[in-house]
């Protein structure tokens, strides 16, 4: 094969044939009698053009590829007003794919010349540093490393005064604040045990090496070369297969078959820290099929919350595989609870990063959960203390009257006896807000609670005191801040009218009903919370009991007169929905939004937040042809232990979902002029499975009378669901209200908000006394939603 002249780069005559193979033609260059002027011009393949991180960049050439191949030899490329030579370049997928280097930082101008002429085009790239941030703004400090308790690597000095501790030895020769390392590569290798080994330096196959069969067919030696570093200042990894006696700086590609896996992590934190690696950058399910796995500890939750750093660091993570190697056949996503939400919510933010997913046991968004997360413990305390008299609350069923999620006698409150002894009231077993919710509220909203592994270390001493520990404050840059230079937070309830759908029932009292309104109460705003008590913090006396975080909370001065509510702040709550901290039900991918079914076990990923994701892409789209939902029972449950009985997860339907969203894409290549659902396969469709996997029933109707007036399909008749705190005040099942339209009390008592119930004088006094701004008018939209 010919060598291009212009765009020879200096490889090896092995890597070179493995890279040109089948990109250029034989005729040598261009027509030497043309008078045409080629029609090409440049395209940016790793990213945006105005979002590269770093000094390389993977870039196209567009137009017909036989002009491309024809004119190749006298095609220049021109950075900064220097002719530069590729590093890289092939062709895949029917485009060339060209790598270059030399980007300095900030705006780059790149040329492409042709000999005959001149410049055929020009752009603009924008290179930020690898360490970021590209868009998410003011990085957190202090930052808290990890390289070294994860990957046994200290980060580089990039500090004498403050940050993590470097050690040659016990020595401190400096500090690093971002936690940067160099990339190191390893190689493992899958055992037949099912699990992960250093593979053998000498090149000797291992005697306990597994097999694994690829999708094309191929059975090949379960190798993995795993690459690690730092991007965005969280750890990165990139996992593909690979062969014995690869060499580390050399990406193979031979047993990768052209799809790539993003597997994103729940959790919740408040960020500060690098993170933690998991077992998900090694998924061996897809490893072992050829795909390549990307995973970072940015778009894990349990590192932070910050979702606008979360797709920024996932954009970042995919340019540097990219230009690793090469733009791969598609990109699929999977991951649970706030790896779920990551994929709704960056689906909806950045277009093209994810091209389809497997959310499972899924949210909507982190955000709009905290609106139930401060209700929770709001109204624990309301049953427990402010009303401990009333013997409704006392039998766990009635809890969920006020709350909405499930409460059952099958989970033993473990505080029973301690609140019995205070002369608090209990209930034998627990709603979901206690083994699910409990502990939520200190972590999301009480800057005093909260710390990172390794923060001990930071220096100077004590400068981790000055962490507001708020999931406010993980978001200033997104909510803003406010006068006193305090974080805007969006928790609101006033006109909240709690328990209105169980009055409306007659599950309830117009007496209790108004009680618990006068006397719910709300949150102090973090800047004037103290610290929590027992049993998050010793010590455990009577004194410091508050498992309710009732410290924290404003409640009626005299136990009579209404407490005070919470008012939380629109520009906070209008930044959340411009800047797409909010799903707002743009879907733009297709997914298969599968769930165990876990409300038996009040397990904190309760059924109807699929639905909710539903109903927001009905409200934003007119339809939710791009979602399948799917359920996988988990009963009966594990009874060995009669005070906590387990679900029977023995069943996982991520892999099946995978093989209908290969073919769906498929469908999506062949049929471009189709929709997505237009597109959809005959394996894309609602569904509910067993517990060993084998499907009970599927079809367009089987979750009817969720979200419609229709009687009950197979599946809704299978697996019951509940709702929330809001759902049961008159709130819509999206749940994506934070502060509510207000409407009069005269106006709720004339247009039959309470149903039957006509209040007398007296009564309709104490309403107007609890809700002297009005109550909520669930017909109108968040009152911080920005308009369309």
């Amino acid at each position: 094969m010919d060598m291009p002249r212009r765009f020879a780069p200096a490889f090896t005559i092995s890597l070179l044939t493995l890279a040109l193979s089948g990109c250029l033609s034989d005729s040598g260059g261009s027509d030497s009698d043309s008078t045409t002027r080629p029609d090409l011009q440049l395209g940016v393949l790793s990213s945006a053009a105005d979002q590269v991180t770093g000094s390389a960049v993977l870039l196209t050439i567009e137009g017909d590829i036989e002009l491309i191949n024809d004119e190749l030899d006298d095609l220049e490329l021109w950075l900064n007003d220097s002719e530069i030579e590729p590093t890289r370049m092939l062709q895949r997928n029917g485009r060339l794919e060209v790598l270059i280097e030399g980007l300095e930082l900030g705006e780059n101008q790149l040329e492409l010349h042709h000999s005959q002429y001149g410049e055929l085009y020009s752009m603009t790239l924008t290179s930020y540093p690898e360490t970021g941030p590209v868009f998410s703004g003011p990085q957190q400090y202090p930052f808290v490393c990890s390289v070294d308790t994860e990957l046994g690597i200290q980060p580089l000095v990039d500090s004498q005064e403050q940050g993590y501790p470097v050690l040659e030895g016990e020595t401190v020769v400096g500090y690093s604040r971002d936690c940067t390392i160099e990339p190191r590569v390893d190689f493992l290798y899958r055992t037949t045990a099912n699990s992960y080994a250093a593979l053998p330096g000498d090149g000797s196959r291992p005697a306990d090496m597994a097999t694994t069969t690829l999708t094309d067919g191929r059975e090949v030696d379960f190798v993995v070369r795993r690459e690690v570093g730092t991007l965005n200042r969280f750890i990165y990894s990139f996992a593909t297969l690979a062969t014995r006696g690869d060499a580390a700086d050399a990406a193979s590609t031979a047993n990768w078959n052209g799809r790539l896996l993003y597997h994103f992590e729940g959790g919740v934190a408040i960020g500060h820290t690098q993170g933690k690696l998991s077992s998900a950058a090694l998924t061996p399910e897809v490893l072992g099929k050829g795909y390549a796995v990307i995973y970072s500890t940015g778009t894990r939750a349990n590192t932070h919350y910050n979702l606008q750093v979360g797709g920024e660091t996932a954009l970042m993570v995919k340019e540097h595989f990219i230009k690793r190697f090469g733009v791969p056949d598609y990109t699929v996503a999977i991951g649970g609870s706030g790896g779920a939400i990551q994929q709704y919510v960056y689906s909806q933010n950045h277009p093209g990063l994810i091209d389809a997913g497997v959310p499972q046991y899924s949210y909507p968004d982190m955000v709009t959960q905290t609106i139930h997360v401060g209700d929770c413990e709001l109204l624990e305390h309301y049953m427990d203390a402010t009303d401990r008299s009333n013997a409704r609350w006392q039998t766990t069923a009635n809890r969920s009257l006020l709350v909405g999620m499930n409460a059952t006698d099958a989970y033993a409150d473990p505080l029973y006896d301690t609140k019995i002894a205070l002369g608090y009231a209990s209930a034998p077993g627990m709603s979901e807000c206690i083994p699910a919710w409990r502990g939520l509220t200190p972590l999301t909203m009480n800057p005093h609670y909260g710390q990172v592994t390794n923060q001990e270390k930071m220096f100077p001493p004590g400068i981790m005191s000055t962490v507001q520990w708020t999931h406010f404050d993980d978001l200033r840059n997104v909510y803003g801040v406010d006068d006193d230079g305090q974080p805007r937070t969006l928790f609101d309830n006033v006109g909240v009218q709690y328990g209105l759908r169980s009055l409306r029932r007659g599950d309830i009292t117009t007496s209790e009903f108004l009680k618990v309104n006068r006397l719910i109460g709300g949150w102090k705003q973090p800047s004037e919370m103290v610290q929590e008590g027992a049993p998050f913090l010793p010590p455990n006396t009577p004194d410091n009991f508050d498992p309710w975080s009732r410290r924290n909370m404003n409640l009626s001065p005299d136990g009579t007169a209404p407490a005070p509510r919470t008012e939380g702040d629109l520009l906070a709550i209008n930044a959340a929905y411009e800047q797409g901290i909010v799903f707002d039900g743009q879907l733009n991918i297709p997914v298969i939004d599968w769930r165990h079914y876990l409300e038996e076990v009040l397990d904190m990923h309760n059924s109807h937040q699929s639905f909710s994701v539903r109903q927001r892409v009905l409200n934003k789209m007119g339809n939710a042809d791009n979602q399948v939902i799917w359920f996988t029972d988990t009963r009966p449950t594990d009874t060995s232990n009669p005070a906590r009985p387990r679900a029977q997860k023995n069943f996982d339907q991520t892999w099946q979902a995978l093989e209908v969203l290969d073919e769906w894409l498929a469908n999506i290549r062949e049929n471009p002029e189709l929709s997505i659902g237009e597109n959809r396969p005959d394996g894309a469709v609602d569904s509910c499975f067993n517990t060993d996997g084998s499907l009970i029933a599927e079809g367009d109707n089987v979750w009817n009378g969720i979200l419609d007036d229709q009687p009950a399909g197979a599946c809704t008749d299978a697996f019951p669901t509940y709702t929330t705190s809001r759902m049961v005040a008159g709130g819509p099942i999206e749940g994506s209200v934070f502060k509510c339209a207000l409407k009069p009390v005269s106006t709720a008592v004339s247009d039959g908000t309470y149903g039957s119930w006509v209040p007398s004088a007296d009564e309709l006094a104490e309403l107007n006394a609890i809700f002297p701004q009005g109550v909520c008018d669930y017909s109108q939209p968040d009152q911080g939603r920005p308009a369309d």
